[in-house]
C-alpha cells in the first residue's frame, strides 16, 4: 500500500492491517501478506472503503506511475 501510495505511510498501513481492516481476495490480511497481480485488495481507511485490483507489483515506482499499480474498483 505504501509503494502504490494508497496509504502514504508504512506505519499507518501496518496499523490498518493490525486492526483487521484489510482483506486480500476475501481473506483477512496481515501486514506481511504478499500480494500479486490480479489480487483484489479491500480495506477500510478512515471514512473510506476502498476496493482495488492489483495490476502489477514492483519494489520501487516513481510517484507518477504509482497509481498505475492498481485499478480502483470501489471508493
Amino acid at each position: 500500500m505504501k509503494v502504490s501510495r494508497i496509504i502514504k505511510r508504512r506505519s499507518v498501513a501496518k496499523a490498518v492491517c493490525q486492526q483487521g481492516q484489510v482483506w486480500v481476495n476475501g481473506q483477512r490480511a496481515k501486514a506481511g501478506t504478499v500480494v500479486k497481480a490480479g489480487d483484489i485488495l479491500e480495506f477500510n481507511y478512515g471514512y473510506r472503503q476502498l476496493k482495488v485490483r492489483i495490476c502489477f507489483v514492483q519494489e520501487n515506482v516513481p510517484a507518477g506511475q504509482a497509481t498505475e499499480m492498481y485499478r480502483l474498483l470501489k471508493d
